[in-house]
């Protein structure tokens, strides 16, 4: 179905689409390749963001949607539960575990209309991180062929106390302006919006989720971190526990972006990110093909 939101820019080829979501009406950018994909990206936003962040304006080159289809694959993002046109619907937002069934209700909906290829690679970026773990956490079978994760640990940076506070100041998680395109901060104005009430109060329970979830994901999974990371402790020893605590995932690939901030893929580094995020899905879909 064809969403009927407020147009704002998107790139040439890319549409607006909705999701029924099991009685929520999830919209989402779309952009497909000539002919049959060869595998399908569905892309999850952070907090306070939105599905366009896949798709950044201040230059041609950080589109992950316009990217992904040039190279063979449908790309789908989606605004999460309590964003997009589901806020009016979910004003106060939903909880991880809530949005879970959600998301993968819209993507049933999506694979039963458009054809996916291979199978379907989680991207997320920060919170879409969260939402990512818990759907492959409760995955059971149904084409999910990797994670592939940026901006987003097991460890704060910053005090629990002062998560939801500086929601309110978040340009300044981003990093050195100089890691973005000029006019970046124009361009994503349309991108922004407010995080639902009932997601910002789960903010400071992330870590005793994480551990709960961690142990569950069985597909292969990448996780980056920005040089410029400010929301997570990324040093040696935190990532090397975070990833210890993946112990049913086939493949763990930890990965730093250099020249990037926190929002890597509206920075002049998202093609270098995005590219290595379809590498990595080509090596999911070749373990997937092994495994068959």
């Amino acid at each position: 179905m064809e969403s009927t939101l407020a147009p704002a820019v998107v790139s040439q080829g890319v549409r607006r689409i909705t999701l029924d979501a099991g009685g929520v009406t999830l919209s989402a950018l779309l952009c497909e390749p000539e002919g049959t994909p060869r595998a399908t990206v569905v892309a999850v936003h952070g907090g306070g963001m939105s599905a366009g962040y896949f798709d950044g304006q201040a230059h041609p080159e950080l589109s992950l949607l316009t990217l992904g289809a040039r190279l063979g694959y449908t790309v789908l993002a989606v605004d999460r539960p309590g964003y997009g046109q589901s806020a009016a619907q979910l004003p106060d937002g939903l909880t991880v575990a809530e949005q879970t069934d959600v998301l993968r209700a819209g993507i049933d909906d999506f694979t039963a209309r458009y054809p996916t290829g291979a199978g379907i690679l989680l991207v997320a970026h920060s919170f879409g991180g969260k939402l990512a773990l818990s759907a492959a956490a409760h995955c059971t079978g149904d084409g999910l062929l990797g994670l592939d994760i940026s901006g987003c640990g097991h460890r704060y940076a910053v005090t629990p106390g002062v998560i939801r506070k500086g929601l309110k100041h978040i340009a300044r998680h981003w990093g050195p302006l100089r890691l973005y395109p000029p006019n970046t901060f124009r361009s994503s104005g349309s991108l922004v919006a407010p995080m639902p009430e009932r997601e910002a109060s789960e903010l400071p329970r992330w870590p005793e989720l994480f551990a709960a979830l961690a142990p569950r994901v069985r597909i292969p999974v990448r996780l980056t971190f920005a040089e410029h990371e400010g929301w997570w402790l990324h040093g040696d020893k935190d990532l090397a526990d975070l990833a210890a605590q993946l112990t049913a995932a086939p493949r763990i690939v930890v990965d730093r972006q250099p020249d990037a901030g926190h929002n890597i893929s509206l920075g002049w580094a998202a093609r270098s990110y995005h590219l290595r995020t379809l590498a990595f899905l080509e090596d999911c879909i070749t373990r997937a093909g092994r495994d068959a």
